[in-house]
């Protein structure tokens, strides 16, 4: 038995409301695309300046779900309709091949003008066509919002028997892509890699502990308790530092923290008689913090606190270093090098591409000066990762290569490694496995 579509409206008229669904399938293709594509940062700070429709993008954003079901669920209506209209007309002035003829037509217009160009326009404009949209998506949202919870009860349902339920947004999931965007915008350009050096950072502080950039209590300027106040503000003043601690017995030892204008104040109140003071009442009392501390805290505290300073205690309660405020912002902003100092203490580039660096040098601050990705989460110092990954006291000499990074052991105080060269891997090369060569006899 045959089946035909038959049709009352006159051609003309069906063409006609065929263009207008068209028209009314490339609005829900220029809106979910605008919606999802539209910086919410720029949406969220034009709302704080008092703009309503910025403000309702950003209730849209929230539920953002809802209106992409919404602008879904209005294509894919307007689309089945036109298709089964273009079908009935073309099958009246064709016969049966019409509907292959529909088949064909339709698909060719929503993809064109229902997809692919409107969908181009609003990636190119995003911003600017949600502002637009926003009062009719929001009205379209709240017209197809019974026919949308119902599609969206069944979806629920659906996905919790196939057990893929839906789970909120992490934190992690939201910071990760905030360090994807920092990566993705400064690809190819040189002149935010200071920027982008500094985003990292701040990403970081809540990651890094004050035991991985804390200066080690071998380099921490440091005076005994236990000379005379002459000798003490000579070494104080003969500083670079403006707290210095106070130790008695051992360096390890502090008692106090002294600061050189508190220093010089009483040293005038005693007629410049250095004999007349006691640097112990000068000195404040010291502030000791565990290593595992994150430097989003630390910097914190150092705010709360109003302090600069802090001695750094493993978990035995021993010294491990000390940390300032100033390092913690050098984390942020790079080295705030003074005129004495190099671009970067410690490490001096050789016209062979290879670096001369100091064993102490940190990992962090070899990574972020050359954007390299030495791992740090086992040791701190460069000349720790080089401890680790050998499993033993190298020799002067000796050769390791690991990471795609060459290093080559230069000077050893004791078991200490006090000088290596470092040559970085070519940009094409790819990273070889783990080996290492042992000097030659």
């Amino acid at each position: 038995m045959e089946t035909q579509l038959h049709i009352d409206l006159p051609l003309w008229a069906s063409a006609t409301i065929i263009v207008v669904l068209l028209v009314v399938s490339a609005y829900f293709s220029v809106a979910e695309t605008a919606l999802i594509s539209a910086s919410r940062p720029r949406m969220h700070a034009l709302a704080r300046k008092g703009n309503r429709r910025a403000a309702l993008v950003e209730w849209l954003s929230e539920r953002q779900v809802e209106a992409v079901s919404a602008m879904l669920l209005g294509y894919n209506l307007v689309n089945i309709f036109a298709s089964a209209l273009a079908t009935a007309a073309l099958v009246q002035m064709f016969g049966d091949a019409g509907v292959a003829y529909a088949a064909l037509a339709m698909t060719a217009l929503v993809v064109v003008f229902g997809e692919v160009m409107p969908k181009t326009f609003a990636l190119a404009h995003a911003d600017r066509v949600i502002l637009a949209l926003a009062p009719s998506v929001r009205a379209t949202v709240a017209v197809l919002t019974p026919v949308n919870r119902t599609v969206q009860f069944i979806v629920h349902h659906v996905l919790r028997l196939l057990g893929a339920q839906r789970r909120p947004r992490g934190k992690n999931v939201a910071t990760e892509e905030l360090r994807g965007a920092i990566e993705l915008h400064a690809v190819g350009d040189s002149e935010v890699g200071h920027e982008r050096k500094m985003l990292r950072s701040i990403l970081d502080l809540a990651n890094v502990t004050v035991g991985q950039i804390a200066v080690h209590r071998r380099e921490v300027v440091g005076i005994s308790a236990d000379q005379s106040p002459a000798q003490i503000l000579e070494q104080a003043l003969a500083s670079p530092y403006t707290r210095v601690p106070l130790w008695r017995g051992q360096p390890d030892n502090v008692v106090g923290v002294l600061h050189a204008k508190a220093l010089l104040i009483a040293l005038r109140a005693k007629g410049g008689n250095p004999n007349a003071i006691n640097p112990l009442e000068i000195a404040t009392r010291p502030w000791f913090i565990p290593e595992s501390t994150t430097l989003l805290d630390q910097l914190e505290a150092f705010r709360r606190r109003r302090e600069h300073f802090a001695l750094v205690v493993d978990e035995y309660g021993a010294l491990v270093g000390a940390i300032t405020l100033q390092d913690i912002i050098e984390e942020i902003v790079g080295d705030i090098a003074e005129r004495h100092d190099f671009k970067m203490p410690g490490v001096r580039p050789q016209p062979d591409g290879s670096y001369l660096v100091d064993g102490h040098v940190t990992i962090r601050d070899l990574n972020r000066e050359y954007d390299w990705r030495l791992p740090d989460a086992e040791a701190a110092t460069i000349a720790g990762l080089v401890l680790h990954e050998a499993r033993c006291i190298p020799e002067i000499g000796q050769i390791f290569t690991f990471h795609g990074f060459r290093f080559e052991i230069l000077r050893r105080k004791r078991n200490q490694i006090t000088a290596l060269r470092i040559a970085p891997p070519a940009p094409a090369e790819p990273a070889p496995a783990t080996s290492i060569r042992q000097p030659a006899a």
